[in-house]
């Protein structure tokens, strides 16, 4: 019998590289995808080795379209549908909009946004015609209000759920799954790459196998379209809908707001 194959991108660090773990020890062959060589190749190694799967490495940077492309046509040399995608490759930055280097927050669109269209566009198609498969999408609690300090990565968060809550329902009874999974703070590389953990209020935190573990239960209990991991989590998403747009954007900015020497 044939293993499932999955997708995963942002595979060598973090939720990624969790998702690729958990998934290994169920039984899937992995198309693993991240920039960093030397990391990827470690880990595409070792989980052959401890669990006895395929893992092909694929580097790609996918803020570029042709970084996209390089990953597509890897895939497609692998001559196997893909069972399950997993769009976890992200970034974020922290600090006032107007200080941030624009090349950087452009960037972030790129990777967080129009690769995962074009990577959901790319591989959505061949799981309807044949009836099956999955795509998690990896958004975040910040996909539910603007986020002063975090403007661009907040707002790319809340069109990716947005985008994919919609082609959910599209999907519906196709056989085919569409799952949102919303983290809120997890301690992973990307608090290291954006500068989050500078902002002087913390916020309650899970680690990146908590999510996943999470995540993966959702998609074999086959019933949710979005899961918002973790109940403090949970519950802080919904006081949006509970307190006064205007208000919510205040208490976000005082938490977020960064240091007298950062401003």
């Amino acid at each position: 019998m044939t293993s499932k194959l999955a997708v995963v991108t942002g595979a060598s660090s973090g939720i990624g590289e969790a998702f690729c773990c958990a998934l290994a020890q169920r039984g899937y062959d992995l198309a693993i995808c991240a920039r960093r060589k030397d990391r990827l190749l470690m880990l595409a190694q070792s989980l052959h080795e401890t669990q006895g799967i395929v893992c092909h490495p694929f580097v790609a940077d996918l803020a570029q379209p042709a970084g996209v492309d390089t990953l597509l046509a890897d895939v497609e040399s692998l001559s196997r549908p893909v069972d399950l995608l997993i769009n976890n490759a992200g970034f974020g930055s922290y600090g006032a909009f107007h200080r941030l280097p624009i090349e950087r927050e452009v960037a972030m669109i790129d990777l967080n946004v129009r690769a995962l269209v074009a990577l959901t566009g790319a591989m959505l198609p061949t799981m309807l015609a044949r009836g099956q498969g999955a795509i998690i999408q990896i958004a975040s609690t910040t996909s539910f209000q603007p986020v002063p300090y975090m403007a661009v990565y907040a707002a790319t968060k809340a069109f990716v759920l947005s985008f994919s809550e919609a082609i959910a329902q599209e999907c519906r009874q196709t056989g085919v799954r569409v799952l949102t999974i919303c983290p809120g703070h997890t301690p992973t590389e990307f608090q290291l790459v954006s500068g989050v953990n500078e902002r002087p209020v913390r916020t309650a935190s899970q680690t990146a196998k908590d999510v996943v573990r999470e995540a993966l239960t959702a998609l074999e209990r086959g019933r949710d379209t979005l899961v918002v991991t973790g109940l403090p989590n949970r519950i802080t998403t919904q006081a949006p809908r509970l307190i006064p747009r205007r208000w919510m954007g205040r208490m976000i900015e005082r938490a977020f707001r960064p240091r007298v020497r950062d401003r």
